[in-house]
């Protein structure tokens, strides 16, 4: 006698078994990408450097209704500018609570470069070049130009992924300095200015607890992170389908993801360099 055993639970295993087997396969052809973009850097500068000159101007001052404002450079300041005076703020009222606000000036030279500034820089790459670089290789995915790219011998990853790339690490570095400044200033006059600290008082503390040492990992940082950001974005706009509301969910996806990477690569760069000593000394 022949006894039925219900599918139900094989068909529960299989979908599961094939979720696992298709997250694992994505995970592969995403490293592949990014490997590829990252050996094909050499032959994107010899072979293509005025697409990369051309895209650094974009990238740094905008195009079209960004330009109008100054592009990328004027929105960074502007966040910067916010989070310094946040904290200047938060810093003056809860030192003052323990009777300690000659100290603002350390927490503006502590907190901004090695946690505020490059995660509000994170953000900022993310929603302008990141979602800029998102969306125009989608758009041109589904218009089927990179189809069009390799048929007539232009290698697609290179032009398109590892240019941004390049691109994406080069205007950073100015555009940190501009965040840095922006911040420090910001904390500064927040405390000097509307607070009415002594400016003496908050210059000693300032120039006593900020550390060129400190300056230079978190530009380390944010080279990383503009790495990551740009990678990420240019593998979503390279594999965007499904038309423009494919093109739309992409950009989401991107943005989404590298936010979450951002995080961990400021998390695990700050546990390397901070984490066994914390470099810092309140002695004195």
């Amino acid at each position: 006698m022949l006894i039925a055993v219900p599918s139900r639970p094989f068909n529960r295993l299989r979908a599961i078994r094939g979720r696992a087997v298709g997250e694992w396969n994505r995970i592969g052809r995403q490293t592949e990408f990014y490997a590829r973009t990252l050996a094909a850097i050499p032959d994107a500068v010899i072979r293509y450097r005025a697409e990369l000159l051309r895209l650094i101007a974009a990238m740094g001052l905008g195009t079209g209704a960004l330009a109008v404002i100054g592009g990328t450079v004027v929105i960074v300041g502007f966040l910067t500018i916010t989070t310094g005076g946040l904290v200047a703020v938060q810093g003056y009222n809860q030192l003052a609570a323990v009777g300690f606000e000659a100290l603002t000036g350390f927490a503006s030279a502590f907190f901004n470069v090695r946690l505020i500034v490059p995660g509000t820089t994170a953000v900022a790459l993310a929603a302008t070049i990141g979602a800029g670089a998102t969306a125009q290789i989608g758009a041109m995915r589904i218009n089927e130009e990179i189809d069009a790219l390799e048929v007539i011998g232009i290698p697609s990853i290179t032009y398109l992924a590892t240019t941004r790339l390049l691109a994406g690490v080069i205007v950073v570095i100015p555009l940190y300095c501009v965040a840095i400044m922006m911040a420090f200033l910001s904390a500064r006059t927040g405390t000097t200015v509307i607070y009415g600290q002594g400016s003496g008082v908050y210059d000693h503390y300032f120039n006593t607890f900020l550390n060129p040492t400190d300056l230079v990992w978190s530009f380390v940082q944010v080279v990383a992170i503009a790495i990551a950001v740009m990678l990420v974005h240019t593998y979503y706009g390279y594999t965007a389908s499904g038309g423009p509301a494919g093109v739309g969910e992409a950009v989401g996806r991107a943005v989404r993801t590298s936010m979450i990477v951002t995080a961990v690569v400021i998390i695990f760069i700050s546990l390397a360099v901070y984490g066994q000593t914390g470099n810092f000394n309140l002695a004195g």
